[in-house]
């Protein structure tokens, strides 16, 4: 697979896990204003794979490249313009929501607080900012992870699982937020189970065992 220029590519990844072949080959390209879903049953290596696109994981084989440089290589600048959100929130229990985000988005950027007050008033958690993560609800800690996302003002999104432990109005803000995201030139792989009925340009990755 050629490198193109433009967005984010993933060229014949191979991943082991033991003597487990997890990560066959995988290979795909996402655009600038582009939406990859990644979709197949548990233990197909959907989070796999977004581990070695974020640049957590090395593959054993295959790159990753941004804007044609592999992110090996150029790491510093992949990583200013990624918002990665694990499936898991991974909010420290102690610190509040607010103070969350001022310790995560500060490790990319300058931010005010009212900045980040903004990002949980956008997902709807305006009023936990001053809450210790650890009295959150799962809903709530969700949405604080995306308000993360937001704040860190990034044009790559890899999301794991984002819609997980949310209503339906949180599921609902989770499509507008993707949406509006790749409608202004961002680009996003996000791993989900469910199918994503959004009104962008959506194309869908589908791992098998």
């Amino acid at each position: 697979m050629s490198i193109a220029p433009d967005g984010l590519s993933v060229d014949k990844i191979h991943v082991w896990r033991g003597d487990r072949h997890v990560l066959q080959g995988v290979s795909t390209h996402i655009s600038r204003g582009e939406l990859l879903h990644v979709s197949g049953p548990n233990g197909t290596g959907k989070t796999t794979l977004l581990r070695v696109v974020s640049g957590l994981l090395r593959p054993e084989q295959g790159s990753v490249s941004w804007r044609g440089q592999s992110i090996a290589t150029h790491r510093t600048e992949y990583q200013a313009a990624l918002a990665y959100a694990a499936h898991e929130p991974a909010l420290k229990g102690d610190l509040t929501a607010l103070e969350n985000l001022r310790f995560s988005v500060g490790l990319k950027r300058r931010c005010q607080p009212d900045e980040l007050r903004a990002a949980l008033d956008r997902t709807k958690v305006a009023a936990c900012a001053d809450l210790p993560a650890r009295v959150l609800s799962a809903g709530q800690r969700r949405r604080v992870s995306l308000a993360r996302v937001i704040a860190m003002q990034a044009s790559v999104w890899l999301l794991d699982e984002p819609y997980a432990n949310l209503d339906a109005a949180g599921s609902e803000l989770v499509s507008e937020l993707l949406q509006a995201h790749v409608t202004a030139g961002g680009l996003a792989l996000v791993v989900a189970h469910r199918e994503l009925a959004l009104a962008c340009d959506v194309r869908r990755l589908e791992l098998n065992s």
